[in-house]
């Protein structure tokens, strides 16, 4: 089946309009240690918005003969694009929000090389090294506003949810929106796209002008969940960890809607740092929600968080079904005791710097075979660290469905295998199962394979 293409020339609109001879080398250059390949994927993802695939390897074979070049010239930079997909383009030009969205990618992918990676003085082996790294790409992305009180609510959930759940997502975004609270999401579809859908509508009933909606993604991700139009500030970290991190210093609080493996990494990364010793007394508003017809897959989310991390875990949440008013309030309130705790520490609005990650959630897990055959599974450990591994496993399940170096690992090596202590591994057994046949594996429409074996 071949998908209509078009050719366009482009030039950056605001701070990125020059670049060094060096940066531009580094950026076409199509070896392993060059930026290429990386800037190539991130591109076609952000001009792909709006598509119904899910499924990176799929992306880059549908447009193979995609193409991006810098082109130097006296008056700045040019990006010349072949056979990018025409649903980023209305009457052969470029739509606005696509063409934010492909510098923002440009301009993190530069940043993140130039100043962060290759620059000694961030030492990515150390804590503080990477959470100032991940300051300082939010601050050049131009994500901190310091006169604003807390309002940034993180929404979790799914890319491939019912009709019933996205509604929903967007019925609390709304209840949110008229609270003059802002949304930031992973960026992409479905439960990503709701809250900001919603809130937008409140905060035109609101006669808010600014509202942010503030998307975070990285590369390995993007092609699977490319940004949304609704997305005004596009951030792309350079991985999964710092990704997370960038979440939970950024927000002001966290509400769960439902999703697969993706949203389960993430309700175990911040309960794994909600549940270190250091952060017993941080205000930290978390709610799961989601319409009626959610209520028997929180049960179960919840019946597994305690059975592995047990009752400490659980009262770091609450649960609220169908009720888009009560969490908004819910989150409203939880906001202001964390306004009030910052303020009487000291501590900054609009980064979260006291918040202890230990560093197991920071370090990048590669999910090679190897790696998920080796996780530590098993109960005889603290719950902060028996997290920090169940959410590598989860991890690794989201690769294999959807980026493409897990999809092409799968292929190569076989499914995955999951090794732990029974006590934990009929658990999460059942809930993956529940995951697939509730279809939250795949979008719609999409038979889904399992990329794991659970032994």
């Amino acid at each position: 089946m071949t998908h209509e293409v078009l050719d366009v020339l482009i030039s950056p609109e605001g701070r990125l309009e020059v670049l060094s001879k060096a940066e531009v080398t580094k950026l076409l250059d199509t070896s392993r240690s060059g930026l290429y390949d990386v800037f190539r994927k991130c591109a076609l993802a952000v001009l792909n918005s709006g598509s119904s695939v899910d499924d990176g390897k799929e992306l880059l074979e549908r447009y193979r003969d995609f193409d991006i070049n810098i082109l130097q010239r006296e008056r700045g930079i040019k990006l010349d694009i072949r056979s990018a997909p025409a649903n980023a383009f209305v009457d052969g030009k470029m739509i606005r929000g696509i063409h934010e969205h492909l510098f923002s990618v440009l301009r993190d992918i530069v940043y993140v090389h130039f100043e962060v990676t290759d620059n000694p003085k961030f030492n990515l082996e150390r804590p503080e090294g990477i959470t100032d790294a991940v300051f300082h790409i939010l601050r050049n992305a131009n994500v901190f506003q310091p006169q604003r009180n807390p309002n940034l609510v993180v929404c979790w959930g799914g890319h491939s949810i019912s009709r019933v759940e996205y509604n929903y997502t967007k019925e609390v975004g709304y209840a949110l929106g008229l609270r003059e609270l802002d949304i930031c999401t992973g960026c992409g579809p479905g439960a990503m796209k709701g809250p900001m859908k919603g809130a937008a509508i409140g905060h035109s009933k609101q006669r808010i002008h600014g509202g942010r909606y503030l998307g975070i993604s990285e590369p390995g991700i993007i092609a699977a969940e490319s940004p949304n139009p609704i997305v005004n500030d596009l951030v792309i970290m350079p991985d999964i960890e710092k990704r997370l991190e960038a979440f939970v210093r950024t927000g002001h609080g966290i509400i769960v809607f439902p999703g697969g493996a993706g949203t389960a990494e993430e309700i175990l990364y911040i309960l794994g740092i909600l549940l270190h010793p250091d952060n017993a007394e941080m205000p930290f508003p978390l709610i799961f929600t989601g319409p009626a017809t959610a209520r028997a897959y929180f049960e179960q989310i919840d019946h597994f968080i305690g059975l592995t991390l047990g009752d400490a875990a659980q009262k770091r949440y609450k649960i609220i079904i169908d009720d888009p008013e009560a969490v908004a309030r819910e989150m409203h309130a939880g906001i202001k005791t964390v306004r009030e705790f910052r303020k009487a520490h000291s501590d900054a609005y609009y980064f979260n710097w006291r918040l202890k990650i230990d560093p197991e959630f920071q370090k990048p897990f590669r999910p090679t075979h190897e790696n998920v055959r080796n996780l530590k599974l098993h109960r005889n450990q603290e719950s902060h660290d028996l997290a920090a591994h169940l959410r590598r496993a989860f991890s690794a399940i989201v690769a294999g469905n959807v980026k493409e170096e897990g999809i092409r690992a799968i292929e190569q090596h076989g499914k995955y295998e999951i090794h732990g202590e029974s006590a934990i591994m009929g658990p999460m057994d059942a809930l993956l199962a529940s995951f697939v046949e509730q279809s939250r594996m795949k979008l719609p429409g999409k038979a889904y394979t399992p990329c794991y074996t659970v032994i």
